[in-house]
């Protein structure tokens, strides 16, 4: 295989790692009933702060340490008003997203386009020298490496432990949870922090590890965390689904970059395409629930009607039963 089908491929791989966190985060939250959409205004925020702490302190870690820590103090607001103060999920994410947005690019100004230290690519002894899989998967940097771990360890965590099956609960039968001793709306302030701190954590891969340093409005970051949250939907709230979505993201915008020297379309065109596809891609997945097509369905033949409706399965997903809808201990 060629060196330029190696290099796209170990590129979707790397440009998949922020939105692969930033989309499992939000599947944290979620999966506990709270809706977060604050993660666009997030992964701006934080990479603009990880990058200017790196930059001024000289330390990779207190980088991303501060886009933990503002990730996770944007979930804390979002908590507090929806959990505590019973204000609308809605309207809370949608104002912090402009907010993270619009504070990222009037603070970030003065370090646009500022050179700065970054996460090292480290290939694995032995494992890097492996044909076609080395070069693809094991020739990153340790962020790369992380969400390798992550993918398994979120889906593990969520399904197959104690701790796990309780926050599906809460986020499913918040009622029959507190019944069996789960604190219900103390649950759901742990994992809509503990969330939005992995989202916060999407913002300095993206500046010190993919797209290394700050750039503002030239970033291209304004409306990855919308495809995030698309991609949670995507991904029936499953981290291995929301995984899969996050690479077919990353081929998309891969498949653009490529693209880019080998044809007369607009480089507008090309960055802007897949965010159309993955709209495109998420009615796909949830067109199945409509009338109308299971009408279509009945009209055809019954192999072409087995086929489609078992893809239309495969795809369907359904949210946390009470996503959004505030607990009242009674």
């Amino acid at each position: 295989m060629d060196s330029t089908t190696l290099t796209t491929l170990a590129g979707i791989v790397e440009y998949a790692v922020p939105v692969l966190f930033a989309s499992i985060g939000e599947n944290f939250t979620e999966k506990s009933g709270i809706t977060n959409l604050s993660v666009n205004g997030t992964i701006l925020l934080t990479a603009m702060a990880g990058f200017v702490v790196a930059l001024t302190t000289n330390s990779l870690f207190l980088g991303f340490l501060a886009g933990a820590l503002i990730g996770a103090l944007v979930g804390a607001i979002v908590a507090f008003s929806s959990i505590t103060l019973k204000q609308s999920q809605v309207a809370i994410g949608f104002v912090l997203a402009l907010l993270g947005r619009d504070l990222s690019y009037f603070l970030g100004a003065p370090f646009n386009n500022k050179p700065g230290i970054f996460v090292s690519k480290i290939p694995i002894p032995g494992l890097s020298d492996i044909p076609f899989v080395g070069p693809v998967f094991f020739n990153h940097s340790i962020v790369v490496y992380a969400s390798y771990i992550f993918i398994i360890a979120a889906y593990i965590f969520m399904f197959k432990t104690r701790p796990g099956l309780m926050l599906c609960g809460v986020g499913e039968r918040p009622a029959a949870a507190f019944v069996r001793g789960a604190n219900v709306n103390g649950l759901r302030y742990l994992y809509t922090i503990l969330g939005s701190a992995l989202v916060g954590l999407a913002g300095p891969m993206y500046s010190l590890a993919v797209k290394i340093g700050w750039s503002s409005q030239l970033s291209g970051l304004d409306g990855v965390g919308w495809i995030a949250l698309a991609i949670t939907i995507f991904g029936g709230w499953n981290p291995l689904r929301v995984a899969f979505g996050a690479y077919f993201f990353a081929a998309l915008q891969q498949l653009g970059i490529t693209l880019q020297s080998s044809t007369q379309i607009p480089i507008q065109i090309l960055q802007a395409a897949p965010f159309p596809l993955m709209i495109l891609t998420l009615l796909l997945v949830n067109v199945g629930r409509a009338e109308w097509v299971d009408r279509e369905l009945a009209a055809l033949p019954e192999k072409p009607r087995a086929i489609i409706s078992k893809i239309l399965r495969a795809l369907r997903t359904s949210p946390p039963a009470s996503l959004g809808i505030p607990f009242e201990n009674e």
